[in-house]
């Protein structure tokens, strides 16, 4: 079992930033892939971001890519969401999650444990 908690959420002007943090506990960080995911009401989740084991590899949804920034430290089991420029639309439950796979990153089929969520609002 992973057990993921999130933290970092909040409520934020237009234009502004945040950093989501997840922390991992239970088994090896380092071999999951984690990613990010946001939920809107009435909307379906969606995909946010991905990094890949070591870090090497980052993936985006396509709304995001340029504001928002997916990072992780092995050495701490926490993993990273910096958020720029953010818009009302980004206003959502952010979900951070880890896969055991390796199949698409963007696909929440393919992530094992999920975190219970952190609310980021934006407003205008």
């Amino acid at each position: 079992q992973v057990q993921l908690v999130e933290s970092g959420g909040g409520l934020v002007q237009a234009g502004g930033s945040l950093r989501l943090s997840c922390a991992a506990s239970g088994r090896t960080f380092s071999n999951y892939r984690m990613g990010w995911f946001r939920q809107a009401p009435g909307k379906e989740r969606e995909f946010v971001a991905a990094i890949s084991r070591r870090g090497v590899m980052t993936y985006y949804g396509d709304s995001m890519k340029g504001r928002f920034t997916i990072s992780r430290d092995n050495a701490v089991n926490t993993v990273y969401l910096q958020m720029n420029n953010l818009k009302p639309e980004d206003t959502a439950v952010y979900y951070c999650a880890a896969s055991w796979s390796s199949g698409s990153p963007g696909s929440d089929d393919e992530y094992d444990y999920w975190g219970q969520g952190t609310q980021v609002t934006v407003s205008s």
